[in-house]
């Protein structure tokens, strides 16, 4: 569970560490792949601008601006069969040093890029025909797209991407330990804060949580962390603000940081300093069967939904079905919220390579609110918990 889609301190940089030339390998195979995609789903072009799929397929991160900074990947066999970053001028110099793409194409300020970007749709022979775009492309370039390329027909890069970013390779599930490392070092640094704890506001210690993953190897906040002490631990997307936090009551602590732009996600529920309110130790010791259930449930062919109703049954079994309001979980990649989506009627089957949150909760409104949650990849014959810290609440 997140408050919400965060930045990461990546902005015009690429991926931050690991091997440089197995990096640059690992995102010209991924061209290679979306491009043979494309093919498979009748799609001429791909065409993406700065996003997650950007960074997906080049390896750059950089946050949209008012500035047209595309990346046309054709289909193979296409007749343009060489992907083009087509970017401001002023980027020239860092997509050339940081991307393997071999064609890049620049326009100054005092260009008018829709002119630029029909030359660019011609160039590569793409006026006409099938393409997708990014699924969160402004608005503003994909007007501008239509009509440099009137005759088109559109879909949804998606069509072709999800299948490939859904299964993790090696490289994302390197970083995305890594990350897992530095937040579940983080949860033993709360452990041992204990009583410290007690008069600190819900901001105060979200800002200690991501000063101590960044001392654990981590970058910034993969997403505003949750700090829910006693009833706003309720509210399952509260974020965080002035309570203080008072002994004994229950804090939900949801946070995860980035490594090579991959987060970690994690939530635990804690008690300082004093001892919880009558039933929390038991509505706990629910949530975390609950989560042990549907972990224990994950393996290649089993559906996404399955895993929601091995969670959800222990939880209606205890007499607060009711109290757990959202899905057990959610696809985690470069985006904190990606598919497969862990929810009633999602029968999509689980495969080897696919990351996801596995996260339970129950929320007694104006009392205090238990999540627990983990990442897992799902394996060859079952899953690997992508973190192992105590899930206890002391």
């Amino acid at each position: 569970m997140t408050a919400e889609r965060g930045t990461d301190e990546e902005t015009g940089s690429a991926e931050a560490t690991g091997d440089t030339d197995a990096a640059d390998d690992t995102h010209a195979e991924r061209r290679e792949r979306a491009a043979d995609r494309l093919r498979e789903t009748d799609a001429d072009g791909l065409i993406c601008f700065p996003s997650r799929n950007l960074q997906y397929l080049t390896g750059f991160a950089t946050e949209p601006d008012e500035r047209h900074f595309l990346f046309v990947v054709p289909a193979t066999d296409h007749p343009c069969d060489e992907p083009v970053l087509f970017v401001p001028a002023l980027y020239e110099a860092q997509v050339r040093a940081e991307t393997t793409v071999a064609d890049v194409r620049t326009w100054t300020d005092g260009d008018d890029p829709r002119a630029a970007v029909r030359d660019l749709l011609d160039a590569c022979d793409l006026r006409d025909g099938r393409l997708l775009v990014d699924d969160t492309m402004w608005a503003t370039f994909t007007q501008d797209l239509r009509a440099a390329a009137p005759d088109a027909t559109w879909g949804l890069a998606s069509e072709a991407l999800s299948r490939l970013r859904v299964r993790k390779d090696s490289t994302e599930l390197a970083a995305m330990r890594a990350a897992g490392a530095a937040a579940y070092a983080t949860v033993a640094d709360l452990r041992d804060l204990g009583a410290e704890a007690v008069g600190m506001t819900e901001s105060d210690l979200a800002e200690w949580i991501v000063d101590r993953m960044e001392t654990h190897g981590g970058r910034g906040a993969a997403f505003g962390p949750i700090v829910g002490a006693g009833p706003n631990g309720a509210k399952p997307h509260h974020g965080h603000g002035d309570r203080e936090i008072a002994a004994g009551e229950p804090i939900v602590c949801d946070f995860g940081t980035r490594v090579d732009g991959y987060p970690s996600d994690q939530t635990r529920t804690l008690v300082f300093g004093g001892d919880p309110p009558a039933a929390y130790a038991e509505i706990h010791e629910v949530v975390r069967e609950a989560q042990t259930a549907a972990v224990d449930a994950v393996e290649p062919g089993v559906s996404a939904e399955a895993v929601d109703r091995a969670a959800r049954a222990v939880i209606e079994d205890a007499g607060y079905g009711d109290a757990f309001v959202h899905r057990t979980g959610h696809g985690v990649g470069l985006d904190v919220h990606e598919e497969p989506y862990i929810v009633a009627g999602n029968d999509r089957p689980l495969e080897p390579g696919m990351v996801f949150s596995v996260e339970p909760g129950i929320y007694l409104d104006g009392r205090f609110g238990c999540r627990i949650e983990d990442l897992v990849v799902v394996t060859d014959d079952g899953c690997e918990r992508l973190n192992e810290t105590d899930r206890g609440w002391r």
